[in-house]
């Protein structure tokens, strides 16, 4: 266990999942849209320190550009980290990533962050004419690339998926310091080497399981940057969760909506249908769900922080069809009840 404890940032995620009204009516996707600009709004209000968006190209998620919310956001808010949850960098192209960060960069004044993965969704390939067979070299090529526009210098490049760089700039130009990239994974040894190869900080995607399990994965990733003699770098940690009034609560408001995505998602995958026992155990001590009253959730976090010794640590608060109204409510929680309570039990840990 990681015993040096810093308090990290604390952040806020959504997939812009398609919600309902409270009739059980599903927004349209430019409602859901307007509605996540103002969740990113409210998580700068109450003190979050990260807003991300991941990207999907599918019907049951409303947002397939990210960077154009979070330009909207860039404008609308002075202090807050605006990134994605994740880039899919495999079926896009490095090049265009970095303009389009490097100007949101300079919208909202070094704010931009990128959480660059191959995402676990593959709807993006065919949509952009790539091969499937192809998938484990596209994203090692393109993060290969990434790695060096990052900086914001000329770019000397070569690989199989797009034509050469030999010495080319790359606009517009950033500011100060390089654009911070994030390698976003799910459990993979090889995708752990891979980010600290390219010296890049770490991000984990930790859906299910323990928290704990993936404690392996960090050791492994700080001996590799020692091998590879790259410094230090960050942890971030991505968990699904959504904090209530109290624990029954959260499953309550939870359940329906849970169990309709993982059943959708467990046809098109061959899982077997969700159960309530199985959300349960999820949302207990030892379970990935950060769910739960402030309370709850706080310890929670804060022993992922403590076991994977993370520098940020954020909560995926949008739950299917869950509606809006919830969700600003978890934010709003999370900002002013869970963060708070985080830092007042690591700094209690700290003097133990």
């Amino acid at each position: 266990m990681n015993t040096t404890v810093k308090l990290p940032q604390v952040g806020a995620e959504t997939f812009g999942d398609i919600t309902e009204d409270a009739n059980g009516t599903p927004l349209s996707h430019a409602q859901v849209i307007r509605n996540v600009l103002a969740e990113g709004q409210k998580a700068e209000e109450v003190g979050l320190d990260f807003f991300g968006i991941g990207e999907h190209h599918r019907d049951d998620f409303s947002i397939s550009s990210p960077e154009t919310v979070l330009a909207a956001l860039a404008a609308t808010t002075q202090n807050i980290k605006l990134g994605t949850a994740v880039t899919v960098l495999s079926s896009d192209d490095p090049v265009r990533v970095y303009e389009r960060f490097a100007t949101l960069d300079a919208l909202s004044n070094g704010r931009a962050e990128i959480i660059a993965g191959r995402g676990s969704f593959i709807e993006s390939f065919p949509l952009f004419g790539l091969d499937l067979e192809d998938y484990e070299e596209l994203f090692e090529e393109k993060l290969a690339l990434m790695a060096k526009l990052r900086h914001g210098d000329p770019v000397s490049w070569s690989g199989s998926h797009r034509a050469a760089l030999r010495g080319q700039q790359v606009y517009p130009l950033l500011e100060g310091k390089p654009l911070t990239t994030w390698v976003g994974v799910g459990g993979s040894p090889q995708s752990v080497i891979r980010a600290a190869r390219h010296g890049l900080p770490l991000f984990l995607a930790i859906i299910g399981g323990q928290p704990a399990a993936f404690e392996p994965l960090v050791d492994l990733y700080h001996r590799a940057l020692k091998e590879f003699s790259e410094p230090e770098q960050p942890v971030g940690a991505h968990f699904h969760g959504l904090v209530a009034d109290t624990d029954e609560e959260a499953l309550e408001l939870l359940w329906p909506h849970y169990q309709r995505t993982m059943n959708r998602l467990g046809a098109e995958r061959g899982w077997g249908p969700a159960s309530r026992i199985q959300l349960q155990a999820a949302m207990g001590p030892q379970g990935a769900m950060m769910a739960g009253s402030p309370e709850t959730v706080a310890r929670k976090m804060a022993k992922a922080v403590r076991t994977l010794g993370l520098s940020r640590i954020d909560i995926k608060y949008s739950a299917g069809s869950l509606p809006h109204e919830h969700l600003m409510k978890s934010i709003e929680m999370l900002g002013t009840e869970v963060k708070p309570r985080i830092y007042e039990l690591l700094t209690e840990g700290s003097q133990n």
